[in-house]
C-alpha cells in the first residue's frame, strides 16, 4: 500500500510555522522572567557596554530573539543584530534593544557591530556560509577584545572527530568552527543542543499531525530527546548575565527523556487529547518530499543526515545542561505540543 505524504508547497510554509513558534516562545519566556536589574558583579561592565545578540530576528526557533528579551527584562543593554529592517526588527527596537543591520559574512559589518560590545552571543541558521561567519566573528572578537563569546553549536559535535564525521555538511562546519574558536584563545562558552522542537518537530510534523493524525518521519526505532528553543535561550541568557563561571565550559542540552517515536506520538496524543500515531516513512520518500518543498540543498542534506543519525540511535542522549545552568527542568514534548496545539490541528475537548 502506498502512503501519500502531504507535500509542503514552499519554504514559506516552514517560515510561517517557525515565526509563530518564535512568537509563542518569546511571549512565554518573557512572562516567566520578571524584570530585575543586573547584579553588580555580573558581566555587565561599569560603562554598561551592550551585549551583542546575533540572529536576533531569526526564524528557526527564535533563540536570538528570546535571548534578547530575557536580557532586556533583566536590565541589560542589548545590541540586536538583524539581517534586514522589518517588523521583527521594529519589535526588537520597541522592546528596548539597539537594533543594528548587518551581514555575518561581511567582516566590515561584523567589526562595526561587535565594536563596543562586552560579550557576544553567536548563532546562525543552517547555512553553507556558517564556518566562514564563525571565523570572521572569531577574528573580530579577538581584535575588539570581548570578555565572553557564547557559541551556538550542535550536540552531534560531541560524537565527532577528524576520523568520525557525519554526512551533514552543517555538522561538519560546526565541528570545524569549534576547532577554530579553540585555536583563537577567546573566552568561549559552547552550547550544544540536540534537535530543537521548534526548528524540526514543529514544521516537519505539524502538517501531518494536523491533517492525518500521524507523525511521519524516517526515524525507524531510533530514540530521540528534543529540546525546546525556549530552554536553550534560558541557558544562554543565564550565561550572558554572569559569564565568568562559565568560560571554557561546554554545555550539552536535551529534553527530560529519550524515547522512540512511538513514545513521542503518545506525548502528542496526551497533549492533543486525540490519537496520534507514528508512521516510519521510507527515507527516500521523505528526502523527495523535502526536495519538492524547494528547501535549499544545504538544508536538505542536513535534514536527511539528521534522520539517518536518528535511525542509527545517535540522538539517544540525555544531558543535564538545562537544569544545571538555568535552574529549571527542560519542558517535555507533551508540554511543547500543548503550547503549540493550534499548529498541530488543535486539542480535542
Amino acid at each position: 500500500m502506498k502512503v501519500v505524504v502531504r507535500r509542503v508547497e514552499s519554504l514559506n510554509a516552514f517560515e510561517n510555522l517557525w515565526l509563530r513558534a518564535a512568537k509563542i516562545q518569546y511571549d512565554l519566556v518573557s512572562l516567566m522572567s520578571p524584570k530585575t536589574k543586573p547584579k553588580e558583579d555580573s558581566s555587565a561592565t561599569p560603562n554598561c557596554r551592550p551585549i551583542l545578540v546575533t540572529g536576533a530576528a531569526g526564524q528557526v526557533g527564535g533563540i536570538g530573539r528570546t535571548v534578547t528579551g530575557l536580557l532586556l527584562n533583566r536590565g541589560f543593554s542589548v545590541r540586536a543584530m538583524v539581517h534586514r529592517e522589518d517588523d521583527r526588527a521594529a519589535a526588537l527596537r520597541a522592546a528596548g534593544a539597539e537594533v543594528v543591520v548587518g551581514d555575518l559574512l561581511e567582516p566590515a559589518d561584523v567589526y562595526r557591530i561587535v565594536n563596543g560590545c562586552s560579550q557576544v552571543y553567536f548563532g546562525m541558521s543552517v547555512s553553507p556560509g556558517y564556518l566562514e561567519a564563525s571565523v570572521i566573528m572569531a577574528a573580530v572578537a579577538r581584535e575588539v577584545g570581548v570578555s565572553a563569546l557564547v557559541n551556538m553549536s550542535q550536540m552531534t559535535v560531541s560524537q565527532m572527530s577528524i576520523q568520525n564525521m557525519t554526512p551533514s555538511p552543517q555538522q561538519r562546519q560546526h565541528w570545524l568552527s569549534e576547532q577554530a574558536l579553540a585555536w583563537s584563545g577567546l573566552p568561549v562558552v559552547t552550547i550544544r543542543p540536540t534537535v530543537l522542537l521548534e526548528g524540526f518537530f514543529l514544521p516537519l510534523t505539524g502538517p501531518s499531525v494536523r491533517d492525518r493524525g500521524r507523525i511521519e518521519l524516517p526515524f525507524g526505532r531510533g530514540k530521540t530527546n528534543p529540546v525546546a528553543a525556549a530552554d536553550v535561550a534560558r541557558v544562554i541568557g543565564a550565561i550572558l548575565a554572569d559569564s565568568g563561571p562559565h568560560l571554557g565550559m561546554i554545555y550539552e542540552l536535551t529534553g527530560p527523556r529519550s524515547q522512540d517515536m512511538n513514545g513521542i506520538a503518545r506525548e502528542y496524543s496526551d497533549a492533543l487529547n486525540r490519537e496520534v500515531t507514528y508512521y516510519d516513512i521510507p527515507p527516500e520518500d521523505w528526502e523527495l518530499e523535502l526536495q519538492r518543498a524547494r528547501l535549499p540543498e544545504h538544508l536538505t542534506r542536513h535534514l536527511v543526515a539528521m534522520a539517518e543519525l536518528n535511525r542509527a540511535g545517535r540522538y539517544d542522549l540525555l544531558a543535564d545542561g538545562v537544569k544545571r545552568v538555568s535552574g529549571r527542568q527542560p519542558i517535555d514534548v507533551r508540554e511543547f505540543v500543548s503550547l503549540h496545539a493550534d499548529e498541530f490541528g488543535g486539542r480535542r475537548s
